[in-house]
Parts: C-alpha cells; sequence; structure tokens
C-alpha cells in the first residue's frame, strides 16, 4: 500500500490528539469524496472536474468563517495581550505567558497555530497545483487562472501571519508525492522541510501577490469576503513596510491603488463594529473601508465572540468564567489622555462579572470589537493601509511630513479630535511618536499592535516599561530583547522534523 494515505491518517490522529483540549470548532478535513476520486477513465485524480475544484476553493473560503481560532482570536491574544494593549485575560497557563514574556515552544497555542497555518498552506498548493490538470471542457482558461489567483492571494495571507509570528519557517508551495519504498528518498524532504529564511519567505508572499493581480476578481463593493485584486493590494502595501522587503514607495503606490479601487473611511467609526439598533445583526456589512472580512448570519454564527466577552444577541451564554484579551489601564489611559471618547466606546465596553482577575467584578472591561455572534471579522480594512501610508511618508527616503500628517488627522478628524499641531508636523521623530499612537488607538483589538512594534524597533522600548506604566499587568518573567521578535517554533512540530531549528532565545 501507499504510505501516503497512512502518513496522512498518523499525522491527522496527532492533530486530534493534540487539539482534543483546544478550542477546535467545526474542524475540516482536506480529503473527501469531492476532491479525491476516479476519472471516467479510471485514472486518479485530485480534482474529478471543474465543481470539484469549486468545491475546494469553497474550503479555503470557510477557513475565513469556521476556523477564527489561529487567524483572529489567537493572532489577538499575540497581538494585544503580548503588546501593551491588554491583558491575558484568563489565568490559564497556555495564555498567561503572552502577557509575561514566558511563551516555550511547548505552548499549546501556538502548537495548534503552526499546525493549523501549515493545513491551511498545504489546501492552498493543492488547489494551485492541480487545477490545471483538470479535464473539463466546461473549465475555461480563465477561470481557472482566476482561481489560482485566489488560492494565491490566501496562500500570501497565511505565509504573511507566519512568517511575523516565526521569521524562519518552511516555504512549501507544492504537494509531496506518494511515499512508497522506491520514492520515500525523493520525497522526503518535502514531508519534512527546512526553514527558508525570513526573506526568501517575504519574497514568494511578494510573488504569489504579484501574480494574483493579473487574474485576482475585481474588488466587489456588494462582497467583500472574496480574495480580490484589493486584497492583494493590502497584502502589498503590508509586507512592504515590513522589514525584510521594506520599500516605503510601494507602500504609498499600493495604497493609492486601494484608493482607486474605491476605499475610503466610513464616516462613522460604528458602522464597521456596531450592532443594529435591535441588537440581533451586525449594524454594516461590506463597507467602503473594508477590504476583506468573514461575515456570520443567524443559523452560521461567530462562536469566537464568547471567547472575548458577552454576545449581544445571546446575552448570557457563556459568561461564566474569565475572558481572553482583557483591556489594560494603559490602553485605556490612552484613549482617556487623548479625549477619544468614540473610539473608545467602541473598543471598550464594561460590564459586571462573577471574576476579578485583573478589575474589580463590578466594572470589568473587555475588548468590545467582536460583541455578537453576528458581527464582521474585518481581516484588513483601509484606516490600516491609510495608516502605513502615513508611514511610509514619515520614513521613507524623502519624507513628507506635512502630507503624513494630512492623513493622521483625517482619521482623527473622524473620531472629533484635533488635527496634530504645527509643532508635531514639522518633527519627524514626533511625527512617528504620533503615528504610532494613532494606530494604537485606532486599531486596537484588530491585531496590530505587536507587529507595530516590531516592524519599527519599538519592542524592548515599550515592553521593558509596560509593568511601571501599568500596574494591573503581571510582572514579566524575562525582559524582551531582538530575540523576542520571533515566537518560538512548536517543540512537538521540531521533535517530528529534525530539520527545524529553534529561534534563538527559546
Amino acid at each position: 500500500m501507499k504510505l501516503k494515505y497512512i502518513y496522512h491518517g498518523l499525522a491527522c490522529s496527532i492533530l486530534l490528539i493534540a487539539a482534543s483540549c483546544s478550542l477546535v470548532k467545526d474542524p475540516l478535513d482536506t480529503y473527501s469524496d469531492v476532491t479525491e476520486g476516479v476519472n471516467e477513465e479510471g485514472v486518479q485524480v485530485v480534482f474529478k472536474d471543474k465543481a470539484a475544484v469549486l468545491s475546494h476553493l469553497t474550503t479555503l473560503y470557510n477557513q475565513m468563517r469556521d476556523r477564527q481560532e489561529h487567524w483572529y482570536l489567537d493572532l489577538l491574544l499575540i497581538a494585544e495581550s503580548h503588546a501593551d494593549n491588554a491583558y491575558a485575560g484568563t489565568t490559564g497557563a497556555e495564555v498567561v505567558p503572552f502577557e509575561t514574556n514566558s511563551i516555550e515552544g511547548s505552548n499549546s497555542v501556538i502548537n495548534r497555530d503552526w499546525n493549523r497555518y501549515m493545513e491551511d498552506v498545504a489546501r492552498a498548493n493543492r488547489l494551485i497545483n492541480n487545477v490545471d490538470s483538470v479535464v473539463d471542457n466546461t473549465f475555461s482558461p480563465a477561470e481557472r487562472e482566476q482561481i489560482k489567483s485566489e488560492g494565491k492571494i490566501f496562500r500570501a495571507m497565511v505565509l504573511f501571519d507566519m512568517v511575523r509570528l516565526w521569521g524562519d519557517i518552511p516555504v512549501i508551495t507544492k504537494e509531496a508525492g506518494d511515499i512508497t519504498s522506491e520514492t520515500i528518498g525523493e520525497v522526503y524532504d518535502d514531508y519534512f522541510p527546512a526553514q527558508n529564511t525570513e526573506e526568501e519567505a517575504y519574497k514568494q508572499i511578494e510573488k504569489d501577490l504579484t501574480e494574483a493581480l493579473v487574474s485576482a476578481p475585481e474588488n466587489n463593493p456588494a462582497n467583500k469576503t472574496l480574495f480580490t485584486k484589493s486584497v492583494a493590494r493590502a497584502l502589498l502595501a503590508k509586507i512592504y513596510a515590513e522589514k525584510p522587503l521594506r520599500d516605503y514607495a510601494k507602500v504609498v503606490r499600493y495604497a493609492d491603488e486601494l484608493d482607486a479601487d474605491g476605499f475610503d473611511l466610513v464616516a462613522d467609526f460604528s458602522d464597521l463594529f456596531g450592532m443594529n439598533a435591535a441588537n440581533t445583526d451586525a449594524k454594516a456589512r461590506n463597507t467602503k473601508e473594508s477590504i476583506l472580512e468573514a461575515q456570520f448570519v443567524s443559523g452560521n454564527g461567530n462562536w469566537v465572540t464568547w471567547m472575548l466577552g458577552r454576545d449581544l444577541t445571546n446575552y448570557n451564554n457563556n459568561f461564566t468564567w474569565a475572558k481572553w484579551i482583557t483591556p489594560s489601564r494603559n490602553l485605556i489611559k490612552a484613549f482617556q489622555d487623548e479625549g477619544d471618547q468614540e473610539r473608545f466606546a467602541e473598543s471598550v465596553v464594561y460590564y459586571q462579572t462573577s471574576w476579578s482577575n485583573y478589575y474589580p467584578a463590578s466594572n470589568y472591561p473587555f475588548m468590545f470589537k467582536t460583541r455578537s455572534a453576528y458581527n464582521n471579522i474585518i481581516k484588513f480594512r483601509y484606516a490600516d493601509v491609510l495608516l502605513l501610508k502615513a508611514e511610509a511618508l514619515i520614513m521613507g527616503g524623502s519624507p513628507n511630513l506635512s502630507a503624513a500628517a494630512d492623513i493622521i488627522d483625517r482619521i482623527r478628524e473622524r473620531a472629533g479630535l484635533a488635527k496634530l499641531t504645527n509643532a508635531v508636523r514639522s518633527n519627524k521623530d514626533a511625527m512617528l511618536t504620533a503615528l504610532l499612537k494613532e494606530r494604537r488607538l485606532e486599531l486596537a483589538f484588530e491585531g496590530q499592535r505587536w507587529f507595530d512594534l516590531v516592524r519599527l524597533d519599538q519592542v524592548e522600548d515599550v515592553m521593558n516599561t509596560v509593568y511601571a506604566k501599568d500596574s494591573g499587568r503581571k510582572g514579566l518573567v524575562y525582559p524582551f530583547n531582538q530575540t523576542s521578535y520571533r515566537l518560538p517554533i512548536p517543540q512537538a512540530v521540531i521533535d517530528q522534523n529534525p530539520k527545524l531549528i529553534q529561534n534563538p532565545g527559546y
């Protein structure tokens, strides 16, 4: 018997055992009767026809809706609680280390995330590598290219999350062949790959996105759940702000292309995260500011909300235990010092609880941007890219502080705040400080803060002094240093693949 399926079964068994105490909801299997089978000639194929390809593409899209643990919940834990925006929230042994900077390779959260991301990459590779071989006269070349482009955008999005977390990662772009006694030497490296450098990972992301721009679907203002050209442009703006590929001129270019695609700030900030007047549905979907979002409706709700606070459509559901990602006193003070009432009201809410881990139970704050089972989760939004453009104008080779200040002022004016002063507008260091503050307040609890600190080399300065500025935060177990910019590779993964090298400091 070919060992490919034995290996897959063993790998799935390992993943299921590891996830038995995790937050897995509605896990999806890569293999199915639809995507595996034989054609009319009895030859084994991956996709029997166009319908099978479209079914697998739907599987990719379903990752955004059904498996938000790794790309949303855990990413928030890292970006907010591992930074100064939030505390861990619960006393759970696997969550508190993100607050105290004591994450180890044995941590079950990062192990879940690594495995989930690798599964996502495998699903994308399956689509990208097999579309062209499908025998179906109804399947046009243009349709095939569009589907491959959607798969490449999805793969680029996954690799971008991974490389920002771990740095050097295996960059896998093909499917492993069958393992037999004759082929084991040939395919062994495909099953147990070495890491690529961080720069190589970014170059693959860049390649996927630039290729996808040719044939990906255009932005659809009525449906922001699709992997479109605009999603590719947003990701390109973000990767060119990162150190390995830093090119601030391209950040500006792709931000401007998003503007040409029709994206803009919504006039009312509450449209992004609010509920309708009856608290029965999201206030708005597919706004002009949303670039990519996951949408949830009655009968297919967003379960992750009860990990973070109350579900306003089911008020007492799962509200008997401490939640993750509790807003920090330092962030609350930042909102108050700025007089930023509008964004604060959309970001933080207070409830009475039965626990008092960080605050009195009678007046306990929660993150508020995912407040019901029917709220959208916005993966990319225009304000983020617009502020990255401001960063590029400040930090680029030919700074344009005035243009950067105008962008920041647009964001501030929507929040009901005064424009930057002339003293700030004329000073590069002051402008960078203003930008970081604006990104913190605008994008709180959207998974950006830690990555902002890493990208701009602010981790040590901000995080090693955070306890002195926030009496409610748990003390650091280890100080932050240059090795803190990457998370540990899961030890279980290293144990399975000896080619993987643990990141320094772990």
